[in-house]
């Protein structure tokens, strides 16, 4: 078996399982020995019914009461059994499992292991896995990968063709030096894939994460110096010698720009006059102004005879920067020709807009991806802005670069990230900082609630449409799964129909959308046509909609709190008061503290340091502290230090083997390559 067969190499996953694998990005055996486990089920011995307390897995050995009951309830076929010991009883029950019926005998002595919620009749097991004695004492104390599935995909079909993978696959030349791996002190590569799939205790586990961590961010950033290259700054063909009307617009703003605004501007407009061309980071936190920064500076280098370009990761977000910089621009008596080109356009309508930018009737051209395509030839572009940074890459600037030679790059982040960890990860840019938020800008207000405040929280959304504004539901799942309690996106936005009135328009977002799908509900929901919108985090980046003013978010525990900050974003955009309704699942007092930082305050920078401080090295699943390069492992707030570490050991390398071209790193290059190609078309494109 090779890593580019199919997965239809592996006995038992066929067309039908392919398909469902597909879904998840996972088309041969390198990327499902890569799809790693999102958590592990940890077997323990079994409780006594009358300990149990708390909802959450768990086990318990019990004889069955009397002979289950089957009834239908909605189309769907519910078992129910009581389950009892010395110590009490409980209820269970099984969906669309009707066979159990007849196959647990009352009297019966099982093992029964699975969640225990708390619903309005006490406690009760959903959906047990129900064992004999022996079966279960093989797995006890062991730990069963948990994996993300989709509808139709068992996460033991996911096991068992991972298990099989693994088995087939020859020993794979450990790639990493030598010396990295002793002075690291990294597990050998084969060891360590098949541990973090099937680990023995917690101490194996995390000693083959640190060497998974290390490849991912190792990789990630010799690609990155490999592709940009020389670090050497090349000259400015593009000097911008006067800002007069960047300084005139911004005298005549309703509003004065805040310190960290100015202190940016200067650094911008000091970047473009200079013999060198400008590679700038701008980090602001959401709501910190950088898109005014963004459009002062696009005018500074139009008034120098130049073009200027601003990329934004959707065509929703796009066609509002558009609008919001003809209004601004009109409402100042600024003539400057706009153009927005979208790849949704049709092909007439990209014809008039590719004529207008290389004939330079274009001055600012507001777009998506389709700003690089080879179709468009700039006249003279002097800067590119990318917007939200993290979902472009280092490929689309070369490919944008190579547009109208090489312009200025501006580059807007809202991942308030440390300075150290942002060196390493944007190291050819210099970076400023929009530490503070207008004084204009209402604070949100914030709280984290449990799940029996939730009627009024549906309440006051209600409300609040009423009024004409919206409201952002954020759920952790697209749709049901057995492996994992929450809410789901599908089912939520049914059930919110159910409850609000008629008028109110519901509908849901999800990554799993075709990209026409999302621009389409986006689009409805920034013009007011859906008010409330029940979304996944893909609405974390790609949509500004000022009349949106409140923000539910559901099993808020199971988010890192840089991504809740990131979300919470979405809202407060306006002149209105916003909320943001946290609503908690868990009774663990340790997740109660983290989200309380939240409610605390609305600094990103804050949350990111404090969260930090309340994270332990073992503290690695189920939670991401953020989408941030959408790393498939490492994280890089929470694995800080191993980026930093390998920073130092891609330096060392590529010193001595600037393009990894000696025989010793000619693995390392393969491995590089294949990573270049696998993203190439990806959001993570490097």
């Amino acid at each position: 078996m090779k890593l580019t067969d199919s997965v239809t190499a592996i006995k038992g996953v066929g067309e039908k399982t392919a398909r469902l694998m597909e879904k998840l990005g996972i088309r041969n055996i390198e990327d499902l020995i890569h799809a790693y486990p999102r958590d592990y089920d940890r077997y323990e011995p079994a409780v006594a019914v009358g300990d149990i307390s708390v909802p959450g897995i768990c086990a318990v050995d019990a004889t069955v009461a009397r002979r289950p009951e089957v009834k239908t309830a909605s189309r769907t076929k519910v078992t129910a059994a009581v389950l009892q010991d010395g110590s009490g009883s409980l209820k269970a029950v099984w969906f669309n499992m009707p066979y159990l019926a007849n196959a647990l005998k009352p009297g019966g002595r099982y093992i029964f292991r699975g969640r225990v919620v708390r619903n309005q009749y006490g406690l009760c097991m959903e959906q047990a896995a129900v064992l004999g004695y022996d079966e279960y004492e093989k797995l006890l104390h062991t730990r069963q990968p948990v994996y993300n599935l989709t509808a139709g995909l068992t996460n033991k079909a996911m096991m068992k063709a991972v298990y099989q993978a693994l088995e087939a696959l020859p020993v794979q030349k450990d790639y990493l030096p030598d010396w990295i791996r002793k002075k690291e002190e990294l597990a050998e590569y084969n060891f360590a894939l098949r541990t973090i799939h099937f680990p023995k205790d917690e101490q194996e586990l995390l000693f083959a994460r640190k060497r998974l961590v290390f490849d991912e961010f190792f990789l990630f950033i010799l690609a990155l110096r490999l592709l940009r290259g020389s670090s050497e700054r090349k000259e400015n063909g593009f000097p911008v010698n006067t800002v007069k009307e960047a300084e005139r617009l911004e005298k005549e703003l309703p509003y004065a720009l805040t310190g960290g605004q100015k202190e940016t501007l200067r650094d911008i407009f000091r970047d473009m006059k200079g013999k060198s061309l400008m590679s700038r980071l701008v980090q602001g936190d959401v709501g910190s102004g950088k898109t005014i920064v963004a459009v002062l500076a696009l005018l500074a280098v139009v008034e120098n005879g130049y073009q200027g370009a601003m990329m934004a990761p959707t065509e929703v977000l796009a066609k509002q920067h558009y609008e919001s910089i003809t209004a601004l621009f009109s409402a100042h008596g600024i003539e400057k020709n706009i153009v927005l080109l979208t790849g949704s356009m049709s092909a007439r309508e990209k014809r008039g807009i590719y004529e207008k930018i290389a004939s330079h009737e274009a001055d600012i051209i507001v777009g998506t991806h389709a700003l690089i395509q080879e179709k468009v030839v700039y006249d003279s572009l002097g800067l590119v802005i990318t917007d939200e940074q993290h979902r472009f890459g280092v490929r689309q600037r070369k490919l944008f670069s190579e547009k109208g030679g090489e312009p200025h790059v501006l580059v807007m982040s809202a991942t308030p990230i440390p300075r150290t960890l942002a060196i390493i990860l944007y190291g050819d840019l210099d970076i400023s900082v929009i530490d503070e938020l207008p004084a204009r800008r209402l604070p949100i207000k914030n709280c984290v609630v449990g799940v029996s405040y939730r009627k009024k929280a549906y309440q006051f959304i209600e409300g609040e449409v009423k009024k004409g504004h919206q409201a952002y539901v954020i759920c952790p799942m697209v749709e049901e799964s057995e492996q994992m309690d929450g809410e789901n996106v599908i089912d939520y936005a049914r059930k919110l129909r159910g409850i609000f009135p008629p008028f109110i328009k519901v509908e849901y977002l999800h990554g799993r959308m075709s990209g026409a799908e999302k621009e389409e509900i986006m689009e409805a929901f920034a013009e007011n046509r859906i008010h409330v919108l029940v979304s996944t985090t893909v609405i974390e980046v790609g949509i500004d909609v000022p009349n949106a003013t409140v923000m539910l978010v559901e099993n808020a525990e199971r988010f890192g709190l840089a991504q809740l900050h990131q979300l919470r974003g979405r809202v407060g955009r306006g002149s209105f008061q916003s909320y943001c309704i946290f609503v908690n699942g868990s009774e663990d007092e340790e997740k109660n503290k983290r989200l309380e930082i939240l409610n605390k305050s609305n600094d990103g920078f804050y949350i990111a340091s404090e969260d930090l401080k309340m994270r332990g090295p073992g503290d690695i699943f189920g939670i991401r502290q953020s989408g941030l390069m959408e790393f498939s492992i490492g994280d890089v707030f929470t694995d800080a230090d191993i980026l930093k570490e390998t920073a130092e050991a891609a330096e060392t390398v590529l010193s001595e083997d600037p393009d990894l071209s000696s025989e010793k790193h000619r693995v390392l290059r393969q491995k590089i390559d294949l990573l270049l190609a696998r993203r190439a078309d990806s959001a993570l494109a490097l």
